[in-house]
């Protein structure tokens, strides 16, 4: 337990062992330091280097023997006392560089089933608002058609998410639109010779667009306010453009 908390707070495993070994020994030699410690004695050199390097090995002379020791625990609170004031002087800038970075896209990366169903999970999470879709039948072909009429809509129904979907003019989709009041939605056909919608995408939550690709499995999230407004405005074109 003591060698696990030692390592916690940045000594490895072969380190720690030579540090509580040390301070059980008060002074050793190499041999007495290898057969405590249970490390190896060609080992033991290149740990006493890094050990003194962190501050917590002294060496002294007996007899024209080299004795080395460890230094008092205490100086290990000292050190990360130390290096909590380094953190707490950078951490504005850090921050700030951090709040730069948050401009840029997100990307979650999600594969399966089951990861396909994070990507619907998540649009859950805004309820009162509208999610606005380019829909695909491959839904229906290559996912879980079951958990998409008896979870995921009950769901998206019960967080009162609107939805607006285009999607291509065919037998399936003819049948899913039947549901539409029912299921807080409403579709318009694009030409089914004239369109070829193989992944789904949901544009929700203000800032994420949800991919999903049924038949190879794959599902995205994208966080970007930027690529958001842009399909978006897609989206609302296309709309317009089937209202007849």
């Amino acid at each position: 337990m003591l060698q696990d908390n030692l390592q916690k707070i940045g000594l490895d495993k072969k380190e720690s062992q030579v540090y509580l070994a040390l301070l059980e020994l008060g002074s050793a030699n190499i041999g007495q330091i290898a057969k405590k410690s249970a490390v190896k004695r060609t080992t033991v050199y290149d740990i006493l280097d890094s050990l003194k390097e962190k501050g917590l090995l002294g060496q002294t002379k007996s007899k024209n023997h080299t004795l080395f020791f460890a230094e008092n625990p205490e100086k290990l609170e000292r050190q990360i006392e130390e290096k909590k004031k380094i953190i707490l002087k950078v951490m504005p800038e850090l921050l700030s560089i951090a709040n730069r970075l948050e401009k840029k896209p997100k990307i979650k990366f999600f594969e399966g089933k089951a990861g396909i169903k994070e990507v619907y999970e998540d649009t859950l999470k805004y309820p009162d608002q509208e999610i606005l879709a380019w829909a695909t039948d491959d839904a229906l072909k290559y996912f879980d058609a079951q958990y998409l009429w008896h979870e995921y809509v009950p769901a998206r129904i019960k967080n009162r998410i609107w939805e607006r979907t285009i999607a291509p003019n065919n037998e399936q989709m003819r049948h899913v639109k039947s549901y539409d009041q029912k299921h807080l939605r409403q579709i318009r056909f694009a030409p089914e010779n004239e369109t070829l919608f193989e992944v789904e995408i949901n544009l929700y939550g203000k800032k994420l667009i949800g991919i999903m690709a049924f038949e190879e499995q794959i599902g995205l999230i994208i966080e970007s306010e930027k690529i958001f407004n842009t399909l978006k405005s897609i989206f609302e074109i296309n709309w317009k453009a089937l209202e007849k």
